[in-house]
C-alpha cells in the first residue's frame, strides 16, 4: 500500500462528474450497491463525500469528497468507476485560507475553511465552478500589488456576506492541480440564491474586470439513497 499523501495544510477535495449507463446501451448498467458500498467504506475512513442529483446532460451523478490522504480519495474514484458509473469530468483542489486575509480569520473561520463540515443543513440546492484571475494586457491580475489585490477581494468578500444565511460557499485552491486556479462550490436555500449571489459578485472589479469562469454544474443535494435513486440506480 502506498503512504498515504496529504497536503500540509488543509484536505485533498476532488469533484467526480458521473453518467449512469442507460438501459439498452452498450455500456453495463451500474451496480447500485457498489455504489453504496464505495461510498460508505470512503466515509469510514474519514472521508466527506456530498452526493448530488445532477439537473442537464453534462452529468448524472457527482460525488463531491474531501479527504486528507489523497490516495483514498483516488480509491474512491476507482472503486464508483468499477461499480459501472461513467466519469465524465472532474476538478482536483485543496481546501485553503485566503492571501489576502491571514490577520483577521479568527480559528473558528479558518477551522471551517480547511475542514468545513459538508453539506449544511437546509442548503439543498447546489452548483460549482472553477474560476481563474486574468492575465490579460491591461487586466492582469498578477502585476496588481498585494494591497491593490487585497483591497479589491474585499470588496468581493462584502458582497458575499450579503448572503450568510442563504449560501454557503466553499472556496478551494487548484493553481497547478487543474485547469483554473480555484474551484467554488455553493450551498443555497433556493436554486435562484445560486442565481442572485453569482449574478451580485459578478460586479465586483475582482470578478468583472479580472475573473475568468469555467463551466458550470448544476443539481440538489439529498442523501446517498435519495439521489442514486433520483438518477435511476435506486
Amino acid at each position: 500500500m502506498a503512504e498515504p499523501l496529504a497536503p500540509a495544510t488543509g484536505q485533498g477535495v476532488v469533484h467526480l462528474f458521473w453518467k449512469v449507463p442507460t438501459p439498452g446501451s452498450p455500456v453495463p448498467p451500474a451496480d447500485v450497491d457498489a455504489v453504496r458500498i464505495a461510498v460508505k467504506a470512503a466515509e469510514a475512513d474519514g472521508v466527506q463525500v456530498v452526493p448530488v442529483a445532477m439537473l442537464g446532460h453534462k452529468a448524472d451523478l457527482a460525488t463531491m469528497a474531501l479527504g486528507t490522504d489523497l490516495w483514498r480519495l483516488r480509491r474512491l474514484q476507482t472503486e464508483l468507476a468499477a461499480a459501472g458509473l461513467v466519469l465524465v469530468d472532474s476538478y482536483v483542489s485543496l481546501t485553503e485560507l485566503s492571501e489576502y486575509a491571514p490577520d483577521t480569520v479568527s480559528e473558528g473561520q479558518r477551522r471551517v475553511r480547511l475542514w468545513p463540515q459538508l453539506p449544511p443543513e437546509g442548503k439543498t440546492a447546489w452548483c460549482f465552478y472553477p474560476m481563474s484571475k486574468r492575465r490579460w494586457v491591461g487586466a492582469n491580475w498578477f502585476t496588481l500589488s498585494y494591497d491593490e489585490r487585497r483591497e479589491l477581494m474585499m470588496e468581493h468578500g462584502a458582497s458575499g456576506r450579503k448572503f450568510a444565511g442563504r449560501i454557503v460557499q466553499l472556496v478551494t485552491g487548484s493553481t497547478g492541480l487543474d485547469d483554473h486556479e480555484w474551484g467554488v462550490t455553493l450551498f443555497g436555500v433556493h436554486p435562484d440564491d445560486l442565481k442572485e449571489a453569482v449574478y451580485t459578485m459578478r460586479y465586483d472589479q475582482a470578478s468583472a474586470h479580472y475573473g475568468d469562469f469555467g463551466t458550470f454544474y448544476t443539481g440538489m443535494v439529498a442523501g446517498l439513497d435519495e439521489v442514486l435513486d433520483r438518477v435511476g440506480l435506486g
